[in-house]
């Protein structure tokens, strides 16, 4: 993780992608006021994220609204699953860190 395959960066965030095997690995990096709407959407051109999400929340806190209007948030140490048609927001004043496996090697290609 700390010499990545690749590293992409968009508006507010960056993601560091390892693969291993057949398995990506990647450490997300968002900044406060980061959100998938403001930041992602411009890139994906969809009305809501597309992708699914398995990840471990490192630090921070990130908040997301599913299509049907229910809402999660996780904290430093949980372990989430997000289906995709979500919508994603940073919660705080502090930069986010993820580790996310597998699910990532698509997102914010440009």
């Amino acid at each position: 993780m700390n010499s990545p395959d690749e590293t992409r960066t968009f508006d507010k965030g960056k993601i560091d992608l390892t693969k291993i095997g057949d398995t990506t690995i990647s450490r997300m990096y968002l900044a406060p006021g980061w959100s998938w709407e403001k930041c992602m959407k411009p890139i994906a051109k969809t009305e809501s994220c597309e992708a699914s999400h398995t990840q471990y929340v490192v630090s921070r806190r990130v908040r997301f609204k599913m299509n049907d209007g229910s809402e999660e948030e996780y904290r430093p140490g949980d372990v989430l699953y997000i289906p995709l048609g979500h919508n994603t927001w940073i919660v705080g004043n502090e930069r986010y860190t993820g580790i996310e496996i597998g699910t990532l090697d698509k997102y914010a290609k440009k």
